[in-house]
């Protein structure tokens, strides 16, 4: 219970082997300012997990972390999950920088989540927009980085490898589509059908949480509204995660 009740205090303690090998190529790649300061391990998984263990103690010299072993008990204080499989990477916290013009891709796939109440749901949302080819994910200035370690756990490692900006909603929109992006948000009145809906490049996407939804200025700002066609009568909401995936590849299938 207490691990359920502190799973959303800030932490940059990241869980498994997943996270940890994303943050190591953002690292390689200069894409985070992020770094890792010392990595425990389970020292009863010496033998099953020789091969991480081989490549984090390479990894180790040429980045400057420490890697120290130790037992199950203690790397289960600092965890919030059990799917981290002995090893966890104490690192320091990623500053995510202001949106600016000069950021931006010109051809590029840009999305901002609005309203997520959940660090896991906002992680899965991230996964599925990394896979489909997006290019950054624009924060509000209160987001859910602060606890990078589950949202990198949730994210499959992908929110340390995708570009992230921080911005208000209203200016996010107004410097896209001053920039020639088509903006479109995620929506049922006055919508069309996303499977319906130009969706090539260069495109910003906003997506609401399953409560609040997205605000009237973004929708009022937007080139498009546009709704997911279901295929059975169902008036409730899909989840961001969910609605992320659909949009993603969707443009990306309309971007191949």
């Amino acid at each position: 219970m207490k691990k359920e009740n502190n799973k959303f205090n800030e932490s940059d303690i990241m869980e498994g082997m997943s996270s940890i090998s994303a943050v190591i190529k953002a690292i390689e790649a200069k894409s985070t300012d992020r770094r890792i300061i010392c990595v425990y391990i389970d020292s009863s998984k010496k033998n099953s997990k020789r091969h991480e263990i081989g490549f984090l103690l390479h990894k180790s010299k040429e980045l400057g972390f420490s890697v120290e072993f130790t037992d199950a008990d203690s790397i289960a204080e600092f965890t919030t999950g059990s799917s981290h499989g002995g090893i966890i990477a104490f690192c320091t916290p990623r500053n995510i920088p202001e949106l600016s013009q000069n950021a931006i891709k010109k051809d590029g796939i840009y999305y901002y989540l609005e309203g997520v109440e959940d660090p896991y749901n906002f992680g899965y949302a991230v996964r599925s927009i990394y896979a489909a080819g997006g290019n950054g994910i624009i924060l509000s200035p209160r987001n859910w980085m602060g606890v990078a370690g589950v949202v990198a756990r949730s994210s499959a490692g992908t929110s340390e490898l995708i570009d992230m900006f921080i911005s208000e909603p209203e200016k996010a929109v107004d410097t896209f589509k001053q920039n020639g992006f088509t903006v479109i948000c995620a929506g049922i009145r006055d919508s069309v059908s996303l499977f319906e809906t130009d969706l090539k490049k260069p495109i910003f996407v906003v997506i609401g949480g399953e409560k609040r939804g997205i605000s009237r200025a973004i929708l009022e700002r937007a080139d498009k509204i546009v709704r997911i066609d279901y295929g059975n009568s169902f008036n409730g909401s899909l989840s961001t995660a969910a609605a992320s995936a659909v949009f993603a590849f969707e443009i990306f299938r309309n971007n191949k």
